[in-house]
């Protein structure tokens, strides 16, 4: 399992980038607030965990080293859990009412003439992310409010 920890960060980090940032997936998916959650530790939890430890050993001293590194770690660590989760479920298949309602949007948006890959065996969360990125990019917002 430790070995599929660095692909699962690499993945999360290229899910985060293909998930649309909709408004109207708020509400259906955490992915969206797992993302924002994820950039917004990516940018502040390094000065943080920073931060954290060396005001520790200031005021503490230097016999306080081993929690103060933990606390530091623990703070450098919540952006990385988040490109765990994403890059975990980005590889997951999806679950039967959702793998329809995939099914069913890639009909609708081939009707409308949407260049699609081909629609895969089992599709995992990352083709799902592809095809909303894809339907909201191409399609106008009427449609795509249909959809959601």
């Amino acid at each position: 399992m430790l070995h599929l920890v660095p692909k699962y960060i690499k993945d999360g980090r290229q899910y985060m980038r293909v998930w649309p940032m909709e408004k109207q997936l708020y509400g259906l998916f955490p992915e969206c607030r797992i993302i924002s959650a994820t950039k917004f530790g990516t940018q502040v939890m390094p000065p943080m965990a920073i931060m954290t430890v060396a005001l520790q050993l200031h005021y503490l001293g230097m016999e306080f080293l081993p929690q103060a590194l933990t606390i530091g770690i623990f703070f450098f660590s919540l952006p990385l859990q988040g490109l765990f989760w994403l890059g975990n479920r980005s590889n997951q298949a999806l679950p039967p009412a959702m793998l329809a309602w995939y099914r069913d949007i890639y009909q609708k948006m081939q009707q409308q003439g949407c260049a699609l890959e081909s629609l895969p065996n089992k599709p995992t969360f990352m083709s799902l992310a592809r095809l909303l990125r894809t339907a909201f990019r191409e399609l106008d917002r009427a449609f795509t409010k249909n959809l959601f």
